[in-house]
C-alpha cells in the first residue's frame, strides 16, 4: 500500500516529464478500527513501502502529517523546482501522432476480485464460477507489480523521444483521462483509442459478470478506475515505435493504443477494440 501510494503521487510529475523530484511529504490516515497491536505491525510496513519506493526514485521525504481516520489512507505531495526544459507541456499533440500506454488496465478489477474472494462476499458467489482462485491471485499479483512500478523510465524516454503530451491514467480510467488530455490540446484533434492492454483473464470475466447480473466495471468502455496506472503519451509515429521498443528493452511495458486524428478535442474508444492480454 505504501509503495502504490508513492508511485501514484510521483506519476503526476512524471506525466509532465519531470524526472528530478526535490521533495515529498507523506500523508497518513491511521484507521481508528486498528488495535494498538495491529498498528505496531501495519503502520511501519506501510511507511517502509513508501520510503523504499521514494528511495528508488531518488526522492527524500521531508515531512508530512498523520491523523486518526475512519479508514486506512496514505498519500503524499511531490514537488520539484524545474527549468523550462525539464517540463513537457501536455498540449502539443498533432494529427498523425500515435498514443502509447505504459501499463496494463484492470487494477480495479484485480483488487475487487481478490477482496471478494478473501471475504467470501455475494459478488464472489457470482464470480467464482467465472474465474479460478489461482487466476484471481495471479491477476492480483500482476496488478500489484504494475501499481508499485514507477513511471520514471517512461518520463525519461518522453524527453529522449520528443513526446508531445502525456497524462497518467488513474481514477477516471483511460477514457476519462484521455478526454481530459484531448480537451487541453492546442490543435483541433481527437484521440482515437483502438487497443486495450488488460491483465489476463479479466476481459472475459467482466463480460460474463454483466451477463450474470454482477458488477459492471466498464473496463472495455475505458471507464474502470485505475490506481497508479501507466502514462498515456502522444508521440510522432516514428518516435512511438522507438519509445515502445526501448521501454520493453528496459524491462518495462508499453503498447501503441491509439491515434491522434483531426477532431474536436475529445476522445473515444473503438466499438470493438483490440484486446491484448497481459501477464507478468
Amino acid at each position: 500500500m505504501g509503495k502504490v501510494a508513492c508511485a501514484n503521487v510521483l506519476s503526476d510529475l512524471y506525466a509532465m516529464g519531470v524526472t528530478e523530484v526535490d521533495n515529498m511529504l507523506l500523508l497518513l490516515g491511521i484507521s481508528k478500527e486498528l488495535s494498538n497491536d495491529q498498528r505496531k505491525v501495519v503502520i511501519p510496513m506501510i511507511l517502509e513501502g513508501f520510503r523504499d519506493l521514494a528511495k528508488e526514485a531518488g526522492v527524500t521525504i521531508n515531512g508530512g502529517q498523520t491523523v486518526v481516520n475512519p479508514w486506512m489512507i496514505i498519500g503524499g505531495v511531490a514537488t520539484s523546482v524545474c527549468t523550462r526544459s525539464e517540463i513537457i507541456m501536455p498540449n502539443q499533440a498533432v494529427a498523425g501522432d500515435k498514443i502509447v500506454l505504459t501499463k496494463p488496465l484492470g487494477t480495479q478489477v484485480a483488487v475487487n476480485l481478490h477482496q471478494w474472494m478473501s471475504l467470501g462476499t455475494p459478488s464472489w458467489n457470482i464470480a467464482k464460477d467465472l474465474i479460478s482462485a489461482e487466476d484471481v491471485v495471479k491477476g492480483y499479483d500482476d496488478a500489484t507489480t504494475s501499481m508499485t512500478t514507477l513511471n520514471l523510465a517512461a518520463a525519461r524516454l518522453m524527453h529522449k523521444h520528443g513526446a508531445h503530451a502525456a497524462t497518467d491514467v488513474t481514477g477516471f480510467g483511460i477514457l476519462g483521462h484521455s478526454r481530459n488530455l484531448a480537451e487541453f490540446q492546442t490543435a483541433e484533434v481527437d484521440f482515437s483509442i483502438h487497443t486495450l492492454p488488460i491483465f489476463a483473464r479479466f476481459t472475459e470475466v467482466c463480460k460474463q459478470l454483466i451477463e450474470k447480473g454482477g458488477r459492471n466495471f466498464k473496463l472495455l468502455q475505458g471507464l474502470s478506475s485505475e490506481t497508479s496506472g501507466g502514462l498515456l503519451v502522444c508521440l510522432s509515429a516514428e518516435a512511438a515505435d522507438k519509445f515502445v521498443e526501448e521501454m520493453r528493452s528496459e524491462g518495462g511495458t508499453a503498447w501503441i493504443v491509439g491515434d491522434v486524428v483531426p477532431g474536436n478535442k475529445t476522445s473515444r474508444i473503438a466499438d470493438n477494440p483490440e484486446i491484448i492480454e497481459v501477464s507478468y
